[in-house]
């Protein structure tokens, strides 16, 4: 069920940072350009934008975010972080642990996990929610950033094409019921505020982060772009980089995407 206006915007607050202002839009192009706008014009932080249909939603690397009107939850959050350039790497991660902690805040048991950079997974590896970071710099500051996250809340796997139900399950399947969109921004944008401001206040969350990775020790293979790399995880440095151990020497990874997850060397894998 589509939920209306009034219910989703009655989850701002306008004392918390993160989600002072929601605003609700039943269809819209993409709540990442819609939160960019509001930033642009000076009036945008701490503004979610959240949406029951994306027509031009996107994920990371270009993709397409794909979800059925009214199912999912789709929110963009605008914020001009108090932040250095080389600490934005720390906001993704920041955003990871506030979407895996509200998404398991749903569920009868925690199961969750983080897979890097900010995918929140099942512990069977499924995907559950994904991040989208744009930022804008400003010298050696972040000037803005738009946090974009797609939940799948309610579209139930038998529902999704194969493809990606090989890859995805949504929270209804895990908890075996319904549940409310809505509650679950609420959630969501709680957590967000107290991890910026944690992080503002200099605090890290590459401890939180580490506690809900599901690669350590694990085999894995990382696309960076130009190439895809197969090694063994090795934890997460300080600075949020995937330290992957390759041919015997280690190596930090600070852009990326974790695009497959093995238990073994994928010479011991059978075919």
């Amino acid at each position: 069920m589509i939920s209306d206006s009034q219910g989703w915007r009655g989850v701002a607050d306008p004392v918390r940072r993160v989600g002072r202002v929601v605003e609700y839009h039943a269809t819209i192009g993409s709540t990442n350009d819609r939160a960019r706008a509001a930033l642009a014009s000076g009036t945008g932080d701490g503004l979610a934008v959240v949406a029951d249909l994306q027509t031009a939603g996107r994920g990371r690397q270009g993709r397409t975010w794909v979800s059925p009107a009214g199912c999912n939850l789709a929110v963009s959050v605008a914020v001009r972080p108090h932040l250095r350039s080389e600490r934005a790497g720390l906001l993704g991660l920041a955003a990871a642990v506030a979407a895996r902690d509200a998404c398991g805040a749903m569920l009868p048991r925690d199961t969750l996990a983080i897979r890097w950079p900010n995918d929140v997974v099942s512990a069977e590896g499924l995907k559950v929610a994904g991040l989208l970071l744009e930022t804008s710099l400003d010298g050696t500051a972040i000037a803005d950033a738009v946090i974009g996250i797609g939940i799948n809340v309610n579209w139930r796997r038998a529902e999704m094409p194969a493809e990606l139900a090989a890859r995805a399950v949504s929270l209804a399947d895990l908890a075996d019921q319904q549940l409310d969109r809505v509650a679950l921004l609420d959630l969501l944008l709680r957590h967000l505020d107290a991890e910026l401001a944690a992080l503002e206040a200099g605090d890290s969350p590459v401890p939180r982060f580490r506690d809900a990775s599901a690669l350590d020790g694990r085999w894995v293979t990382v696309d960076v772009g130009s190439s895809r790399l197969d090694g063994r995880v090795q934890g997460i440095a300080d600075d949020g980089a995937l330290q992957l151990e390759l041919d015997g020497r280690l190596e930090a990874l600070s852009i990326g995407e974790v695009v497959s997850v093995r238990d073994m060397p994928p010479s011991e894998v059978v075919a």
